[in-house]
């Protein structure tokens, strides 16, 4: 089973417990510091296979949902009662203590199967076109993330980033070549 819906959780720790649970991909808001290109990152994935959003049940979680909500009105919500999420240390809160099988059952409420096949992308094209492997490596795949909103990657990121966000070997191609056009007429 594939959850079509890209899961936008508070940090790392969720991001772990929601893939140890269920294996789908994420979207971290780093706490409620939330900026503007993370926002631009879950439209991205709102317009480009949904979303939805999986936050603790806090005063934090709340105000991260508010904030993504008014930003795109239609997006779903996941929620988990504080019972679940409480640390078996009772020190803590959050989606990251909670159990495999109560993430599960509160993801079931709202996800979508996903049907849809990825197109992958070749590694071998990601080298030929210098994103990895090669001395301009960085500075074109930060140039490439910029133009597609997907948020900065490293070399071994680059592939399931694009994948995540459903971007075609030919958009990759046409972006690659925009960006080129771009870079001779600085």
């Amino acid at each position: 089973m594939k959850i079509k819906e890209i899961i936008v959780v508070e940090g790392k720790s969720d991001t772990i417990a929601i893939k140890r649970a269920i294996g789908a991909d994420t979207i971290e808001t780093n706490g409620s510091a939330i900026d503007e290109k993370t926002l631009q990152q879950i439209q991205l994935a709102h317009e480009t296979r949904g979303v939805i959003v999986f936050t603790d049940p806090d005063f934090p979680g709340r105000r991260i949902r508010a904030i993504i909500e008014e930003r795109i009105p239609d997006v779903k919500h996941a929620f988990l009662h504080k019972s679940k999420t409480i640390a078996k240390n009772g020190q803590g809160l959050g989606i990251e203590h909670a159990s495999d099988q109560h993430i599960k059952e509160a993801l079931e409420a709202v996800y979508s199967l996903d049907g849809e096949s990825v197109e992958e992308i070749p590694l071998v094209f990601l080298i030929e076109n210098k994103l990895i492997g090669h001395p301009e490596a960085k500075r074109n795949r930060d140039r490439l993330s910029e133009y597609f909103q997907i948020g900065q990657v490293n070399g071994k990121g680059l592939k399931k980033r694009l994948e995540m966000f459903r971007i075609t070997p030919q958009q990759l191609k046409e972006a690659l070549q925009a960006l080129q056009e771009e870079e001779a007429h600085e």
